[in-house]
């Protein structure tokens, strides 16, 4: 599979928040705010792109020759709270005010399935090391997309006049299905005419 064909998989056919419906506690929580969401997007792309690296590396280097892949997913699991522990300490060095309002949703990051999904999908399919960069960036750019349009939504909203019974999270899940019909219609068949695969 091309670079390029794994990048539009990733962002738009199959989204890991709007298509997969993973890594949907952030999504909802941090989408109060543009700044809040790309702080958290940028995160999570941080994340995904170093977690797949170093997953393959721990996979293919470690694991595989000593006949332990059974120990996979413990071992994707120790990597990303690992790094997840780093951008940490990051963010509280630089953007004490970012590390503030990501609040508990930044250590929720080492137990974000999207995260861990896209480590497992690399192996799974067999992907070389910079094919699981591109995935896990692209992973990474794809949850970063949904969370900023919806945090744009969000914004959005709470200046129009909605309905007593939909403010709030009501009006949140509505936007969220809606834009998850909307990246839906994307499928492999992009791909195929655009001559990706």
């Amino acid at each position: 599979m091309s670079y390029i064909a794994i990048l539009l998989t990733f962002v738009f056919i199959n989204n890991f928040i709007l298509v997969q419906f993973l890594g949907l506690c952030p999504f909802i929580g941090v989408s109060k705010s543009s700044a809040n969401a790309i702080g958290m997007g940028v995160s999570v792309t941080f994340v995904t792109t170093a977690s797949s690296v170093v997953a393959w590396a721990v996979y293919y280097f470690l694991l595989v020759p000593m006949h332990l892949e059974y120990l996979q997913t413990l071992t994707f699991i120790l990597v990303i709270a690992s790094l997840v522990q780093l951008l940490e300490m990051v963010i509280q060095k630089i953007s004490p005010a970012l590390y503030q309002a990501l609040g508990i949703y930044l250590p929720l990051i080492t137990t974000n399935c999207a995260v861990l999904g896209i480590a497992i999908i690399n192996i799974t399919n067999s992907y070389n090391v910079m094919e699981s960069f591109t995935a896990g960036f692209a992973a990474g750019a794809g949850f970063t997309l949904a969370i900023v349009l919806m945090s744009n939504i969000r914004e959005k909203l709470d200046l129009m006049p909605v309905r007593r019974a939909f403010r709030g999270m009501p009006i949140a899940f509505i936007s969220a299905g809606l834009m998850a019909l909307s990246f839906m219609a994307f499928d492999k068949a992009l791909l195929t005419n655009l001559h990706l695969v």
